[in-house]
């Protein structure tokens, strides 16, 4: 019987892990959007500002990539972006049929603020934790995001998870 509860703390551990990350990742969204509305950034925008801000000369889909959404819904936040004037596309020089995004100097103004934000949030999150600490977490996450990463892609083109195919 005692076998039985150690792994319903098991399982009971294992959600927590995720329920933990998501109850972060709300947080800091909730926290940013609230801070960033003088900015006039819809919400979620600056996640593609930033990410345009730091790989200025990114393509849609590599962006789309990198925050891990569908490029239906890069392409909206894109052309919000680009319509409030934060970031401009400019066609590649080598294939034409690439656009390649670039911050504007409003968007690099916003950038700016993005980054303290982004700075503060880091040194509130992390306070407590020591630099082994926030290793190990780093390596931990990364390690998980990869796991998800071949179900997020698989799924992406169109495939099932076999637990879809379990009747119960």
């Amino acid at each position: 019987m005692q076998q039985f509860y150690r792994g319903v703390n098991t399982l009971t551990e294992k959600k927590e892990v995720l329920r933990e990350i998501g109850m972060i990742a709300r947080c800091l969204d909730s926290i940013s959007n609230v801070e960033f509305q003088h900015l006039n950034l819809s919400r979620g925008q600056y996640l593609y500002l930033y990410r345009i801000c730091e790989n200025p000369g990114i393509i849609p889909n590599q962006l789309a990539e990198l925050i891990k959404v569908d490029r239906t819904t890069a392409a909206r936040a894109i052309s919000k972006l680009e319509a409030d004037g934060f970031v401009v596309k400019q066609s590649a020089l080598d294939n034409k049929k690439n656009k390649l995004l670039y911050p504007t100097d409003a968007g690099l103004e916003a950038w700016e603020f993005i980054r303290r934000e982004g700075a503060h949030s880091d040194q509130v999150t992390l306070e407590g934790l020591t630099e082994e600490e926030i290793e190990i977490a780093v390596k931990l996450l990364r390690r998980m995001r990869h796991n998800i990463e071949v179900d997020w892609k698989f799924v992406k083109k169109g495939g099932r998870r076999p637990y879809m195919d379990q009747s119960e």
